[in-house]
């Protein structure tokens, strides 16, 4: 039995990517949810030119805007994408056969990214899997921002589908490194949240840690000057997590 297909995206000022993500799931979507935190750009002209279903809703985090998003969908089967993802031919063509055969109650995709230019294959970053095509009875959005993740019911099944989810990430160093103190900022409120703490230590480790890791263990350096690029601004990036950490608890001490 076919099963009827929500697609459902959040964005904010996405018109370089989301006309992209929408022609990639034409022909396959019953119906496309938007639902975006008042961008002020192009994206929201775009979107109604492609017929979808869109709102506006203020952003309190990522988790909690694609749980409202999620609970806008008509359909109990649905394909959450980002707005810079797009499907490729084939795994278009998995979603359809999944449509047409329903066996898992949740899939995992294959994303790989697009960074600057170049595919990257190592370094941690594919194939970066996630879920993403689910039976939203059986599913809902969790993790910790801005890192959310699909959380399934303990009963809940998982599957795979062929092909890979085309992630287009970042066009600029520029871009990847205002990205790092958006998502850290994100990252180190989530924390102060939890009342976590940490160490000089801490940050004299972690960073050129995640260096190591990234570009040598997991083989970073076959993705030439972009893959090392990827494992220097990563490595920033937890050291400006922690950094904030550290000196709010500094100064609150």
């Amino acid at each position: 039995m076919n099963r009827k297909l929500s697609v459902v995206i959040i964005t904010y000022n996405e018109e370089e990517s989301i006309g992209r993500c929408l022609e990639s799931v034409a022909g396959i979507a019953d119906e496309i949810v938007v639902v975006d935190s008042f961008s002020t750009d192009r994206t929201k002209e775009i979107c109604e030119a492609h017929g979808v279903t869109f709102s506006a809703n203020p952003f309190k985090g990522h988790i909690e805007q694609k749980n409202y998003a999620l609970n806008l969908a008509s359909h109990d089967y649905v394909l959450s994408l980002d707005a810079d993802e797009a499907l490729t031919p084939e795994l278009r063509q998995a979603v359809a056969a999944a449509k047409a055969n329903w066996t898992a109650d949740a899939y995992k995709l294959a994303r790989l990214t697009n960074y600057c230019g170049s595919w990257i294959k190592h370094g941690g970053w594919y194939p970066d899997w996630k879920v993403r095509l689910f039976d939203k009875r059986k599913a809902h959005w969790g993790g910790q921002n801005p890192h959310d993740r699909i959380i399934l019911t303990g009963e809940a099944t998982l599957g795979v589908l062929k092909g890979d989810l085309l992630h287009y990430s970042y066009f600029s160093i520029k871009q990847h490194l205002d990205q790092v103190n958006f998502f850290t900022e994100i990252a180190y409120q989530e924390m102060r949240s939890r009342n976590k703490s940490t160490s000089v230590m801490a940050l004299l480790l972690k960073p050129p840690f995640k260096f190591i890791k990234m570009y040598f263990i997991q083989l970073g350096f076959l993705d030439g000057f972009a893959g090392f690029c990827i494992a220097v601004i990563s490595s920033y990036a937890v050291f400006v997590k922690y950094a904030k950490l550290y000196l709010f608890n500094k100064n609150r001490a």
